[in-house]
């Protein structure tokens, strides 16, 4: 009987060393822990859409789900304003400009949509933003160049974004697993904003859906 007892226990551990081995991520920390989760009501989320189109037009919320979209002939978010086609949700009442904060949200992006930012932290010394997720032919990209996962379109991704202002750090997880390390870009004040925004080279027309927001701060 113990010598049962005793395979069996081997052989568990043996399955145990396997699964590790082909799940190297298994038992890391939660990008979360340490931070606590800000309150957001629907006056927290403020949507930018082309100027002359209702919001229902570029903007639906349908069983927890934000559908964002956007065409590449569409007018820009302000008449004012030179910049390309947006539909994006800027979180309102956490601007910061110290300390630790953190975006936490569940995104997906049909295939067909490229060229475009999918995510951003605004605010930076020479340059509009700190931080931008960006798809460009499948891949999920810090800015432009750096593809953090190939495959990302047709499926729900976890993404967290965490800027430690102190530092001038972003650190970028995706699923759970860190991705990515960046200096900041400096600036005086930041906020998050998730959607679809035209960058070069983008498709006629660009969609992503997010759930599950948050905004976290270090405690």
């Amino acid at each position: 009987m113990n010598m049962k007892t005793g395979s069996s226990g081997s052989l568990l551990a043996l399955l145990c060393l396997a699964l590790l081995q082909f799940c190297p991520h298994q038992g890391l920390a939660d990008p979360t822990d340490g931070f606590i989760s800000l309150p957001l009501k629907s006056s927290s989320f403020e949507i930018q859409r082309p100027y002359n189109l209702p919001v229902s037009d570029r903007y639906s919320f349908t069983n927890g789900v934000h559908k964002l979209w956007v065409l590449s002939t569409d007018k820009p978010h302000n008449p004012n304003s030179k910049t390309a086609p947006r539909t994006e949700i800027r979180i309102r009442g956490y601007d910061y400009s110290s300390g630790v904060w953190q975006f936490e949200g569940y995104g997906y992006v049909p295939k067909g949509t490229t060229g475009v930012s999918i995510m951003q932290i605004f605010g930076g010394s020479n340059q509009a933003t700190t931080m931008m997720m960006k798809v460009y032919d499948g891949s999920l990209r810090y800015y432009s160049k750096t593809v953090l996962v190939p495959g990302i379109h047709d499926r729900w991704f976890r993404l967290n974004v965490i800027h430690d202002v102190g530092a001038k750090k972003v650190r970028i997880f995706v699923d759970g697993v860190q991705k990515l390390v960046e200096d900041d870009h400096g600036g005086e004040s930041h906020y998050f904003k998730f959607g679809v925004y035209a960058q070069d080279g983008s498709s006629s027309y660009m969609e992503s859906r997010w759930k599950d927001i948050k905004v976290l701060k270090k405690t």
